[in-house]
Order: C-alpha cells, then sequence, then structure tokens
C-alpha cells in the first residue's frame, strides 16, 4: 500500500488488528501503520440508541472491536462505524439501488453530518476506549441525470448514505466541513494523535 510522507511506524507491528473489512479503512489505516492485520468483526450492529447518534456510532464500533479483541485478548483491536445523519434521519449502508437512491434525494441541496466512531480495545491490559469524529458535508442540489450519472460511477451498496466523498465528489458535493477521512471512513488525523498519544506509534 502507497506510503505518505509524515507515515509513523508502530512499535509492535504485528500486534494490531482493524475489525473491519472495509478496503476504505484499510487503505487509510495502512497510511499511518504499516504491519497490521484485518479481522472481520461478526458483531450484530445496533440500530439505535438512547442517548443519539454519536452514541449509536460509538457503542457499534465498541461492539465490533470487542467480538473481535475476545479472541485476540493480546492484540490492539480497532473498531469502526460510519454513518450518516441528515437531521433526525440517519443512513446507513443502502441495502439496494433503490433505497441508495432514496438516500441520494433526501440529500441533495442539504448539508449533514458524518459520524465515525472508533473504539480501540486491548484486553491482556484491560484497556477499553472509545472516540467519535463528525464531519459536515454540503451536497448539491442534483437533478436525476446527474444522480444517475453517479451512480453508474460509484457502486453506493457498501457505503453509509449511498456516496463516496473520495470519488466524482464532483458530481454531487458542494463543500465539507472537517476531516475528510473520516467521511471515507477513518478520521486517520485522529487516529494517529491518539496511537501516538498511547505510545503505540513511534
Amino acid at each position: 500500500m502507497q506510503k505518505i510522507d509524515q507515515k509513523a511506524n508502530k512499535k509492535d507491528g504485528s500486534h494490531f488488528i482493524l475489525g473491519s473489512s472495509s478496503p476504505r479503512r484499510r487503505e487509510l489505516l495502512a497510511e499511518i501503520i504499516d504491519n497490521f492485520s484485518v479481522v472481520l468483526s461478526d458483531a450484530e450492529e445496533i440500530k439505535s440508541h438512547p442517548n443519539g447518534l454519536l452514541a449509536l456510532v460509538q457503542e457499534n464500533a465498541r461492539l465490533k472491536a470487542d467480538a473481535v479483541a475476545q479472541k485476540n485478548p493480546n492484540q490492539w483491536v480497532l473498531g469502526a462505524d460510519t454513518l450518516v445523519a441528515l437531521g433526525d434521519e440517519v443512513m446507513g449502508k443502502p441495502k439496494s439501488r433503490d433505497e441508495a437512491l432514496s438516500m441520494i434525494r433526501l440529500l441533495s441541496g442539504q448539508t449533514h453530518e458524518v459520524s465515525t466512531g472508533l473504539c480501540l480495545i486491548r484486553k491482556e491490559i484491560d484497556f477499553e476506549e472509545c472516540r467519535v469524529e463528525t464531519s459536515r458535508v454540503s451536497f448539491k442540489e442534483l437533478k436525476e441525470s446527474t444522480i444517475e450519472e453517479y451512480f453508474r460511477e460509484v457502486n453506493p451498496l457498501d457505503k453509509a448514505g449511498g456516496y463516496a466523498i473520495q470519488t466524482r465528489a464532483d458530481l454531487i458535493i458542494e463543500k465539507f466541513e472537517g476531516s475528510h477521512s473520516n467521511v471515507v471512513g477513518l478520521p486517520v488525523e485522529m487516529l494517529r494523535d491518539w496511537l501516538e498519544q498511547l505510545n503505540i506509534l513511534d
């Protein structure tokens, strides 16, 4: 995987697991960690939380990380969960093209929030900590023809909100505020600082 100039090297690279099958998260984590494993979590996500969206993404990240950490107690395990919210409307990954169309139509001409929950667990030292990053994304007013063009280039079915900011953003996005990588699915800047604070990175 491609490396970036500010790359930090893990001290114990063989002891870090990403509990996510997302190729985008894998690529983003590779920007700050040289050597890690990927293990798909079998945790069942919850659909709502009494304390709102931020608590929801944080708890789902914790559930994902914990399921993997139970089987790998001597390794650092990172779980992540990303959701799109337009007011009270919460959007995860669409289950069909029609659902993705509905999501994009709702987002058209609106500003929404993208929140990613991260949870880091290492069972052998009884460590568990979770954090959340939020960015704001403003969509252009979209014509149906533009949506169709976008969907010809981007598969919306494995992406929260049915879109990817890293692919043909010029078609759909007016502007964004906050972390770009957070909208992709992993807030790299926050994660790098966090891992450095924990002395996991050199």
